[in-house]
């Protein structure tokens, strides 16, 4: 069995032994998608964290927790709300969760969760956006869009 540890009457699994929690793996995903989109790397991160570049890849593959504090910091480095790391959030993710903690929350189901296929978690739509914003100016920027556009609409589904 587990090994497991009971705080507030509940019971929490020990990550070292079955792995991340799916909510944390999710919290750093999103960490590492917003720095690799502004080209910071993990090394920046952590000097701004003062915290090292392990702990920075630890948190990014969800080994280790990060605290409410932390990701308070993490939001301001990367110019985000602390929401974005929950955005996206899988409903595998949470029923994973849910079924750990073995708690049921009320409400749960109307929570809006993101789908497992999305393309903006693709290395694809990654590397487009970064490449978009390197376009010389606002005018290219614009004719690019447009183009694009233009592409869609001209392709038969």
């Amino acid at each position: 069995m587990a090994s497991e540890e009971v705080r507030d009457g509940r019971r929490r699994r020990a990550a070292s032994i079955d792995g991340p929690d799916p909510i944390d793996i999710h919290v750093g995903q999103r960490m590492r998608l917003r720095r690799t989109m502004l080209g910071k790397s993990q090394d920046q991160m952590a000097r701004a964290l003062g915290v090292s570049f392990q702990q920075v890849q630890k948190y990014e593959r969800g080994t280790n927790r990060i605290s409410a504090s932390r990701l308070f910091d993490v939001s301001r480095f990367l110019n985000v709300p602390v929401s974005y790391f929950f955005e996206d959030l899988t409903r595998d993710a949470v029923a994973a969760r849910d079924e750990e903690v073995k708690v049921q929350f009320a409400g749960a189901d109307d929570v809006d969760l993101g789908d497992d296929d999305d393309p903006m978690k693709r290395t694809e739509s990654l590397e487009l956006v970064q490449t978009y914003w390197r376009l010389p100016s606002d005018v290219v920027r614009g004719r690019v869009l447009e183009m694009l556009k233009s592409l869609v609409r001209s392709t038969p589904e």
